[in-house]
């Protein structure tokens, strides 16, 4: 039977998608559309595990499209590119992150803040303006437009650094707007796993005292000794949250469960900044008084544009900066899950896509 035209400019595809909110992942074949003048193909070698994706699978955001192919920290190689496309070549190291489209002509498209984009178009759970689903990176390749196409620097490995790409911008990005690269300030992390312990890594770069403040106190020889945090704050620990009042002029808070504010604002000096980059499945309480008693600012931030990406990937290789991940294979996915509900990871885990991923 010959093939319509839709069909003619579609190519197979393989990866691993969730059916409905049980959010169990199984393999899935799939098609994606043939690399157009504008395009970029990748052979996906890694793809990191976003809270983001436990979300989506499951649902717990209420906005999920089943079938659903997670996975928005890619790295992998250019395989074909368009007659349009100059930044890239074949054999290219490069990455995708959280988004691959936008309408390119608003406001945030031309200040180069594609993500904050009214039509953005995210990697997954997704759809074109054709009418066309978007899957993830969980899957043995994708085609995405040369403009949301990330270039790898040669000493970044593809391997720890595919993280970055929604965890290390994440960070990065609001640490830029909000003034958090003064060296020798103090900033505080809140929560320790795949976002803040990029937080510590890209503060510490940046020159910034750094205080993690996690509920774990496990986690404090790890947080001072490995990762480079000049201190630790158990945050259920009253007397040692009473005497770091007012010591902090920043904090990031990562934390993707529902959480209280009101002892994170008092750690605060006058004018300082809380900006909260997790994102809990239930709105958080605001205090208001502490806000107005020290003039403090409670902001928020998501990813950033293309260029600050960029930026973002050659600061860290600049820095040496890389996740500390957990490589795993593509069957061991719904278990890795089920540990990253539970905070059981360190603190990122990456798919080893190419060499598991087989139909």
């Amino acid at each position: 039977m010959a093939k319509s035209a839709e069909e003619e400019n579609q190519q197979e595809a393989f990866g691993w998608a969730a059916t409905d909110n049980s959010g169990i992942l199984s393999p899935f074949n799939f098609s994606r559309r043939e690399n157009g003048d504008d395009d970029v193909t990748l052979k996906i070698l890694y793809c990191g595990v976003c809270h983001s994706d436990l979300h989506t699978l499951r649902n717990e955001w209420g906005f999920t499209f089943y079938p659903v192919v997670p996975g928005h920290e890619i790295s992998g190689v250019v395989t074909k590119v368009g007659k349009n496309v100059t930044k890239f070549n074949i054999g290219d190291r490069v990455g995708v992150g959280v988004l691959v489209g936008s309408c390119k002509t608003c406001e945030c498209c031309e200040q180069d803040l594609e993500n904050y984009c009214p039509r953005i178009i995210f990697t997954y759970n997704s759809y074109n303006p054709d009418g066309t689903k978007n899957y993830g990176g969980y899957s043995d390749m994708i085609v995405v437009d040369q403009r949301y196409v990330l270039r790898f620097p040669d000493n970044l490995p593809l391997d720890a650094g595919a993280p970055l790409l929604c965890a290390g911008i994440t960070v990065y990005s609001p640490m830029k707007y909000y003034g958090m690269t003064e060296a020798g300030k103090h900033l505080g992390v809140a929560g320790l796993g795949g976002l803040g312990h990029v937080a510590v890594k890209i503060g510490k770069a940046f020159g910034l005292k750094v205080t993690v403040i996690s509920s774990s106190p496990q986690k404090e020889s790890e947080a001072i000794n490995r990762l480079g945090a000049d201190s630790f704050l158990v945050s259920n620990d009253p007397a040692k949250m009473k005497s770091a009042i007012g010591t902090m002029d920043y904090i990031i808070d990562t934390v993707s469960a529902v959480h209280p504010l009101l002892p994170l604002l008092s750690l605060l000096k006058v004018n300082g900044k809380l900006v909260t980059v997790g994102l809990p499945n239930k709105p958080l309480e605001l205090p208001v008084f502490p806000l107005v008693m020290g003039r403090k600012l409670i902001g928020g931030s998501d990813v950033g544009g293309m260029k600050e990406t960029q930026e973002m990937l050659d600061f860290c290789a600049k820095h040496n900066i890389t996740a500390d991940i957990e490589l795993i294979r593509i069957e061991e996915i719904n278990t890795a899950m089920e540990r990253l509900a539970k905070s059981d990871v360190r603190y990122r885990f990456v798919i080893d896509v190419a060499n598991s991923l087989s139909q």
